[in-house]
């Protein structure tokens, strides 16, 4: 066996593994991670090691377990330099309106990812960081995408059981498509206090000129929620209704296609 061929499947190991870690945003142990991608424990720590020294993997907040890393989800935001430079206007324009903070996100696969962020203005805010990554069951952003599909399609991409994060958390596809109907309706998303208590979020999904996935959210404290997310509403749909023009020439082709488009 050559050297170049040695080097090709180091690099086709370690993706495995970090494709496996994709779609595990709770984090996987050193032995699921083996199980998942059919390699040996002791194959898969040399990996780890070789990934985490390069931050691609880095350790979970839960004992034992190995998470997406920081390299890998800035890696991920240079992916997009071109929307998210298109995206930017709209989000201080929404963030000024609002005097709260706008987040911008892309869909992978069964998560979201914060790509770019405009903070607001008030001394109490709610914050996340780029590169964190949000289950779509508990986030705004990920309900409105789950809102484009089918039963069969949610339980095809998230199963029907979820990871609780709080006392709020929906756990279960029936209670899920339960949610979602508003959203079916709306496009808009809601996060009450689902993924953390204290915060909830509006957002909706929309999708560029080649259907790339991404998400708009606004996440406020609970209390200035409570007060003012008729206001949120309206202006998080004025502006999907301003991206569905800009991407897709105020045709409702793009809008809608979601998980139905694979």
């Amino acid at each position: 066996m050559t050297e170049e061929s040695i080097g090709v499947g180091v690099i086709v190991r370690a993706t495995a593994v970090l494709r496996a870690l994709g779609d595990a945003p709770e984090g996987l142990s050193l032995g699921k991670i083996a199980q998942r991608v059919g390699l040996a424990r002791s194959t898969v720590q040399r990996l780890i090691s070789a990934l985490e020294a390069e931050r691609l993997v880095v350790r979970g907040t839960q004992p034992g377990r190995i998470v997406l890393g920081p390299e890998v989800l800035r890696l991920a935001r240079l992916a997009f330099p071109t929307i998210i430079h298109r995206i930017r206007p709209l989000m201080q324009a929404l963030s000024d309106e609002l005097a709260e903070t706008v987040d911008f996100a892309t869909i992978s696969r069964n998560q979201m990812v914060f790509l770019d962020q405009v903070a607001g203005r008030q001394r109490l805010m709610a914050v996340s960081h780029v590169g964190d990554a949000f289950p779509l069951h508990c986030s705004s952003v990920g309900k409105s995408y789950l809102a484009t599909a089918t039963a069969a399609q949610i339980e095809s991409l998230i199963g029907t059981r979820y990871e609780q994060l709080t006392s709020n958390t929906i756990t279960d596809l029936p209670g899920l498509l339960a949610n979602l109907e508003p959203t079916r309706e709306t496009g808009i998303g809601i996060d009450a206090e689902e993924h953390s208590l204290g915060i909830c979020a509006v957002g909706f999904c929309f999708s560029d000129e080649a259907y790339n996935w991404f998400g708009l959210s606004v996440p406020v404290p609970t209390q200035r929620f409570v007060q003012n997310r008729d206001e949120i509403v309206h202006r998080l749909i004025a502006a999907r209704t301003t991206l569905r023009d800009m991407f897709h020439d105020g045709r409702s082709g793009g809008a809608g296609r979601g998980l139905a488009a694979g």
